[in-house]
């Protein structure tokens, strides 16, 4: 990327034939971002989004090359030409008349929003526009713009045989109401897609590790074919390596339409063995975790015998869906339900994001909002098996929906609101299990408070997003749920507090709810419950004013992304 972490330019003919009616509108409609003259004027605009922009810290991500030979950096090398691709397909995702102005402004200000969000619209504002009024479509780049969700369901109905490729997972939609047709995401994207799929042939000649490079090439060929199930396999399969990547479009998080089409995410991750070994007590114990949740046996399949790859790993660099936006501290994928079934999942630890969170975030927001007896409870140890069982806990449960006695997608099942109904099964979930590991005496009964209060401040970090994104839209309903069971209370000071005796039937309650959610692909009782518990309370609000001084999030700036496709 260039000084301003722009996506690799495009060409002067692409920019003319494909944006001119986007750039048009920037010069007629927004010409405050098209000059430095205008960009400086308008001091009340710009000291806006100076404010906007400071709520996320500026963090040089380093790249550490100690301990990989040359052959191996020159193979991360590839990996990250991949990657400034892989930004560019987000983008064309996510927002083209943004992109235009991204690539207009001159403003540093505006250049950050613009990085930092992957869009023109801003994610702690509920989606609203820093840069014109338009408002978020709802599907982003990846349906016609003002199509709704009614309007699909009456088109496939009346099409027999559309609803395969509309509802496909790869497939940008196309056309009108009357009109709808689909493009698939190799086609879609071809300009970058085929690039990066040289790009990861070229990694897998340099790897020294023959099973990396096996799925390196395994994982071009479904860049090519929009199917990943055999690379995921191979994935699944390594064992233990020193350098890793995800790359693919695995998340929903762009699709509020369908909550079905995936956006194309990646990182680069260098194993950190000492922390790595600390989960193998996760990993043995997963199979009896599922036998444990709260819910019938015909919803919770056996884990026995599936692998549980687990990994902390240091990130040099991310790419789009886990580049921009939200800072993801962990993951857990693919997302394919027959693998989970098949063969399970792999979570990954982003040790490097997460020592940045917990410093520069949870632990001042701790100090602020919470009860002074509470804040010496709150530590990275604890925030760190919440993570780790959040992961988890993302495999675990209902692998599909049964409806009408058929087995149905989850994302499909569910809709719009699946992704912050996963992400909230997942929170709660793992703290639930968090208490049945120490039952089993797997964990110290000493960690449960410390797990709590770490959990309760992870809450308010997260609360600071506001619902206009998938995992502060599940910790808000999170917290309004435990406020009304009084398993998180309010002081006359304003600060709040766990109640320890409350808290655990509580979380076992919620995390029944939301994983029968799941598994009865109950869409509308899943919104009628958002509906209810995700609004923010007055009274929050009020103390989130506390913190107005500490970041919500880090902004990253990769070493690894300096002279590489400027």
């Amino acid at each position: 990327m260039n000084a301003l972490n722009l996506p690799p330019a495009a060409s002067l003919s692409r920019i003319v034939f494909r944006h001119l009616l986007v750039i048009a509108f920037c010069a007629f409609a927004c010409p405050v971002f098209l000059s430095a003259q205008a960009d400086n004027a308008g001091g009340h605009a710009i000291q806006n989004d100076a404010q906007r922009a400071a709520r996320w810290k500026d963090v040089d991500i380093p790249y550490h090359r100690e301990g990989l030979s040359p052959a191996e950096q020159q193979m991360i090398a590839k990996l990250a030409d991949a990657c400034r691709l892989m930004d560019e397909v987000y983008w064309h995702q996510s927002d083209l008349a943004g992109l235009a102005m991204y690539r207009a402004t001159k403003s540093p200000i505006l250049a950050k929003l613009f990085g930092i969000m992957g869009s023109r619209w801003d994610l702690l504002d509920d989606n609203a526009p820093f840069i014109g009024d338009e408002p978020m479509p709802p599907g982003h780049e990846l349906y016609p713009h003002g199509l709704t969700q009614a309007q699909i369901e009456a088109y496939v109905k009346a099409h027999h045989g559309s609803k395969d490729a509309i509802y496909n997972s790869w497939t940008v939609v196309k056309g009108t109401p009357d009109h709808l047709t689909t493009v698939p995401y190799h086609q879609a994207y071809a300009e970058w897609i085929n690039p990066m799929a040289a790009d990861l042939r070229a990694a897998a000649k340099l790897s020294p590790d023959p099973a990396f490079a096996h799925f390196l090439s395994l994982r071009a060929d479904a860049l090519l074919t929009d199917d990943y199930y055999a690379s995921d396999i191979a994935w699944l399969d390594l064992k233990n390596p020193k350098v890793d990547v995800i790359f693919a479009p695995y998340e929903s998080y762009l699709d509020d339409l369908l909550g079905i089409k995936t956006s194309y995410g990646g990182a680069i991750m260098i194993r950190n063995e000492a922390e790595s070994r600390k989960l193998a007590m996760y990993k043995a114990h997963e199979a009896e975790m599922q036998r444990a949740l709260p819910i019938p046996d015909e919803d919770k399949p056996s884990k026995a015998g599936q692998s549980t790859p687990m990994e902390v790993v240091d990130a040099p660099l991310r790419a789009g869906d886990l580049r921009y936006g939200y800072q993801a501290v962990a993951d857990n994928l693919p997302n394919d339900a027959r693998i989970h079934a098949e063969k399970g999942s792999k979570k990954m630890f982003f040790k490097n994001f997460m020592d940045e969170r917990v410093n520069a975030i949870i632990l001042p927001i701790a100090a602020l909002l919470m009860a002074p007896d509470e804040v010496r409870l709150v530590t990275g140890n604890g925030y760190l098996t919440g993570t780790i069982l959040h992961e988890i806990s993302h495999g675990l449960g209902p692998p599909f929906a049964h409806i009408a006695g058929k087995q149905i997608d989850i994302r499909e099942a569910i809709g719009p609101t699946y992704s912050g109904l996963e992400e909230a099964k997942a929170d709660v979930t793992g703290i639930y299990l968090a208490k049945w590991l120490i039952d089993q005496k797997l964990l110290p009964a000493s960690d449960l408070h410390i797990i709590y209060a770490s959990y309760v401040a992870g809450l308010f970090r997260t609360l600071r997003f506001g619902t206009g994104e998938a995992h502060g839209r599940a910790e808000m309903m999170e917290f309004n749920y435990l406020l009304e069971k009084r398993a998180i209370v309010q002081h006359a000071d304003g600060r709040y507090a766990v109640d320890f005796a409350v808290m655990p039937n509580a979380i076992a309650t919620l995390c029944t709810k939301l994983l029968m959610f799941e598994a009865q692909g109950d869409r509308a009782g899943a919104e009628a419950w958002f509906a209810r518990y995700d609004v923010m309370p007055a009274s929050l609000t009020r103390s989130l004013q506390a913190t107005k001084d500490i970041p919500v999030d880090i902004a990253p700036h990769f070493e690894l992304s300096k002279g590489v496709r400027p």
